[in-house]
């Protein structure tokens, strides 16, 4: 049964109500987008709000936040016995190993893996034998000896653990570790490669106080409940020093944060001794030992890959709680006043006009896409991970306009679908599936005499898709299209005549 954590006022746990509020008004501040926030101290949450539309039980896009998991799989077994972290991965995969392995390969053990120490200097692109692939890339370095982030090597933990157990990483965890601490297996999503395994280095959709619930499993020290889950061995080396990864700053000179060391799928961070898990556009979960503190917080760091500013954000937050600070006085008037921001935050509303000349020109005309690929679907992500295929595109759509709403009639190939657009300044609901996630809030408006914006939010991912539909002197209809996530955030522009 799941055990609710006990919530309390800040200064009850040593933290002003103040700093939290300048935390807030930071992560508003535009530098990114914030979506939900978790704060606990000594076992007890302080603070936690989502911004509206985003919700407390509405799954998120992790990104790289899912290599904790898959490694958290590894230590599970590890920890029951079920296999060795210097077992070689040429023994636990044979028969995808190369005829002839190189004498790096023969020595790459599950540990390797963990720290980013596989000695490649590359990663192979997702296929149905990714495994084979994965192994038949050179080990040019010594394994341990050399950082390399590899997000394949993270998705094998997860097919090592299945190799070891005969179970699936969903399974294994939800048997092992979810319904122990609190997680609800059935509200994750998952992608998947395509021979049907779990994503392990980046495609779990989970919620904000599911990452913090697996990080308290670490702060923990492995303990929940009484039971022991992970070994306190497993959990120091996973939270400690075991590759550098100062190669980060190569590609990545900003990120300074990702230059510090990494652990067993976790990251060293600025403030000595504290670590976290982290996904791509800020998804983080971050434990401070000395001062008994965990935040959580998923968001969309705007055009930041690595999310600097978040961190730098959360550490001066971090600076401002005193260790060993057990309570302060009560201060009413600020914790009611932060209570109450934090359960009416919100993104803020769509923007709203809901006329133009280009209405009467647009509405009921039968357009035909005749230059480039029209999707509206969140995809790029998945695409890019998991090598899926590419999704249906629309070839015909029209604009049906009421009162408040635009219907958006239009033909997948031979499948006849619609999209509900709001225009009065709030989201409509439609359900439209990628194979992994459904919600899509719709919105739109008039930008003008020759412009009508409509923005799908992806309310289980980081992000958006805007639509730009431009009326041409001869009336035909430019496209422009751009996601906020990374792998989308490519302008794309299609072109669609009205059939006569």
């Amino acid at each position: 049964m799941r055990k609710e954590f006990e919530i309390v006022t800040p200064e009850a746990v040593g933290i002003h109500s103040e700093a939290i509020m300048e935390l807030l008004d930071q992560l508003e501040s535009g530098f990114t987008e914030p979506h939900g926030l978790m704060i606990m101290r000594y076992g007890k949450i302080c603070a936690k709000g989502w911004w509206a539309p985003y919700a407390p039980g509405i799954v998120h896009g992790q990104q790289s936040h899912t290599k904790t998991y898959a490694a958290t799989a590894v230590g599970i077994a590890y920890t029951e016995g079920i296999l060795s972290l210097d077992e070689r991965i040429i023994d636990i995969f044979p028969e995808d190993a190369p005829q002839n392995p190189s004498a790096n390969l023969q020595d790459l053990k599950v540990r390797d893996v963990l720290c980013m120490g596989c000695g490649m200097k590359k990663e192979p692109a997702p296929s149905k034998h990714w495994i084979k692939d994965f192994m038949a890339i050179p080990v040019e370095d010594k394994p341990g000896s050399t950082y390399m982030y590899n997000s394949t090597g993270s998705t094998l933990l997860g097919a090592i653990v299945q190799k070891k157990t005969g179970i699936g990483l969903h399974q294994f965890l939800k048997e092992k570790l979810f319904d122990k601490i609190g997680i609800d297996a059935d509200n994750l999503r998952w992608a998947y490669m395509p021979d049907g395994l779990e994503i392990g280095g980046g495609g779990l959709y989970a919620t904000t106080e599911d990452n913090l619930r697996l990080m308290k499993l670490y702060a923990d020290g492995g303990m929940w409940d009484g039971e022991r889950i992970l070994s306190e061995e497993y959990v120091k080396l996973a939270t400690t020093l075991q590759n550098e990864s100062a190669t980060e700053a190569i590609g990545n000179p900003l990120a300074e944060d990702n230059f510090l060391g990494y652990g067993y799928q976790i990251w060293m961070c600025k403030p000595k001794g504290v670590y976290r898990a982290d996904g791509a556009m800020g998804q983080f979960t971050i434990v401070d030992p000395a001062k008994e503190m965990i935040l959580a917080i998923t968001e969309n760091a705007s055009g930041a890959h690595w999310a600097q500013q978040s961190l730098d954000t959360i550490w001066h937050f971090f600076e401002q709680v005193e260790a060993d600070t057990r309570n302060l006085p009560e201060n009413t008037v600020s914790s009611q006043k932060l209570q109450k921001r934090l359960t009416t935050l919100s993104l803020g509303n769509p923007n709203c006009c809901m006329e133009s000349a280009m209405k009467t020109q647009i509405a009921n005309l039968c357009y035909e896409v005749t230059q480039g690929n029209l999707r509206f679907y969140e995809n790029g992500m998945l695409l890019r991970m998991a090598g899926m295929p590419q999704l249906p595109t629309v070839n015909q759509f029209c604009f049906h306009f009421y009162p408040g709403y635009v219907k958006l009639s239009y033909m997948e190939q031979v499948q006849e679908r619609e999209l509900i657009i709001a225009m009065d300044g709030s989201r409509a609901e439609n359900r439209i599936s990628n194979g992994v996630i459904s919600r899509a809030l719709v919105s739109g408006y008039f930008a003008g005499d020759n412009e009508f914006v409509f923005k799908i939010r992806w309310v289980e991912t980081c992000g958006e898709v805007t639509y730009r539909f431009c009326l041409q002197e001869d009336k035909s209809l430019k496209i422009k299209t751009m996601g906020s996530c990374m792998a989308d955030n490519e302008e794309a522009v299609i072109y669609a005549v009205a059939n006569k």
